[in-house]
């Protein structure tokens, strides 16, 4: 039997631990295998009197509110099993990213199984996403979709406002639970349950499943009596979290907190930390596009630096399997109208830059939104992924162009962020304008995108090893 695996990494940062006083939700989606092409797009706000929705997967039918906020959202392009919105921002500057996949322990899910007909991954996004106003509100909507119908999955899914950011986890069939992180915070999710002590009569912090307490108490889950810890109960300490899943808990932890000396297979790792310094768009983003650069893990690195049994050790955050990266950015130094920012990278991350799209808009560009199923150029997963195989073979003849190229477009992000936020306060339609703003930053980043690609396929045509001048063996 094939095991296919589609393990994300996810990064939250608290307004008061991020630079410039952002809350930051940002999740690498990975795919099972190399390929899923996906889309960037946005759905307009609508009426839709007994509206209701059919996942294609399992098969659960879901009532639908009266209304739907405007909301974007990074789908794939094959839809033929379901949408996979992934992540996105809605009208209220509420962002959601769904899911990162976890793991339920044997014990729990012989009394609260996985289900067939529930609401998975595929729907999530869809079913909340354009019916909350805050985060905290996606969670409860979530949690009470989850007790009602029940999942398929493990997994944890993010939320965050101007304010706050919840992080749920689900748990067998029907429980989960719900935690806001602490503003002066970050914390990474490896594809494990991740939550610690949980506090249920701490409504402010936490929120549960209505039989989650008795649902423990029933079946004698709990080896920490006395404390409520959500890891300890209902999560996995296995050899494969020690490889697959901890050591990027370590890399980021190593980033964001250097002083603090930890294996990269250590089980007892806090799931949140305040950073030794406030963390920027740009430190997300090296997080989300690394591959333990700088340490003997890199499977990019020499074998100075490590052996190879080493490089190949513990599973990378960039990897070939990535293929879209949204980090949801909520400022709270502008305008509500032009607060929220959705980052998005697509093709292998390693190589690929971040783009910032303003999410009160009422159309993606083109080559955003057109992703084929087959590959072309004309759009740019295809233009980021093609560019990967091109790159990885030559990875250490190509690697300062490819950091000069990511570098020099990031700066130019920043800048267009900037310009557009002076320049959006004398806009007679801000939606329009915006929508505008974002073609601008997206087309001029795709034009460098192209000239890059130009420049490595003729670089890479002198490099064969078939290439002969006449007389050199004369």
């Amino acid at each position: 039997m094939k095991i296919q695996s589609s393990d994300c990494t996810e990064i939250l940062v608290g307004k008061a631990a991020s630079m410039d006083g952002s809350t930051i939700v940002a999740r690498n989606e990975d795919g099972y295998g190399p390929v899923n092409p996906i889309k960037f797009v946005v759905h307009a706000a609508q009426d839709q009197p007994n509206a209701s929705f059919t996942s294609i997967t399992t098969g659960v039918t879901v009532p639908l509110p009266a209304h739907a906020y405007r909301y974007t959202g990074t789908p794939q392009a094959d839809q033929s099993d379901g949408q996979y919105e992934e992540a996105g921002i809605n009208e209220f500057n509420v962002g959601m990213s769904a899911t990162e996949t976890t793991a339920t322990n044997a014990r729990v899910l012989g009394y609260d199984p996985l289900v067939d007909d529930g609401i998975n991954e595929e729907a999530m996004v869809t079913l909340v996403l354009p019916y909350i106003k805050t985060a905290k509100e996606g969670a409860q909507r979530l949690g009470a979709l989850l007790e009602k119908y029940g999942t398929g999955e493990s997994n944890s899914i993010a939320f965050n406002d101007k304010n706050e950011i919840w992080y749920l986890e689900t748990a067998g069939g029907h429980h989960w639970a719900a935690m806001r992180l602490p503003d002066d915070c970050y914390a990474i999710a490896p594809n494990q349950t991740l939550m610690q002590e949980v506090d249920v009569q701490d409504t402010a912090n936490f929120l549960v499943a209505s039989d989650l307490v008795d649902f423990v108490d029933q079946h004698h889950l709990n080896p920490e009596p006395g404390h409520f810890n959500f890891r300890e109960i209902f999560g996995t300490h296995s050899e494969a979290d020690a490889y697959y899943n901890t050591p990027r808990t370590w890399y980021g932890q190593k980033l964001f907190n250097p002083e603090i000396d930890q294996e990269p297979t250590s089980q007892d790792m806090p799931f949140t930390r305040q950073p030794a310094k406030k963390i920027a768009i740009e430190d997300v983003q090296f997080f989300l596009s690394s591959h333990y650069n700088g340490t003997k893990y890199d499977p990019f690195g020499t074998f100075a630096s490590g052996t190879a049994a080493e490089q190949r050790k513990y599973r990378p955050i960039a990897m070939d399997r990535n293929q879209c990266s949204s980090i949801l950015q909520i400022r709270n130094d502008v305008d509500a109208d032009h607060a929220a920012i959705q980052w998005v990278a697509m093709g292998f991350f390693a190589y690929s830059p971040y783009v910032p799209f303003f999410t009160n808009i009422n159309d993606t560009p083109e080559d955003y939104q057109n992703t084929t199923t087959t590959v072309s150029t004309g759009n740019v997963y295809w233009l980021e992924k093609t560019l990967s195989v091109i790159i990885e073979p030559h990875f250490h003849r190509y690697v300062d162009a490819i950091n000069a190229y990511r570098d020099a477009a990031q700066s130019y992000a920043r800048s267009r962020v900037e310009a557009t936020d002076q320049a959006v306060g004398s806009a007679k339609d801000v939606t329009a304008f915006l929508t505008q703003s974002n073609a601008e930053t997206a087309g001029e980043v795709s034009r460098r995108t192209h000239a890059l690609f130009d420049e490595l396929v003729k670089h890479g045509l002198n490099l064969s090893l078939t290439s002969w001048e006449k007389g050199q063996n004369l």
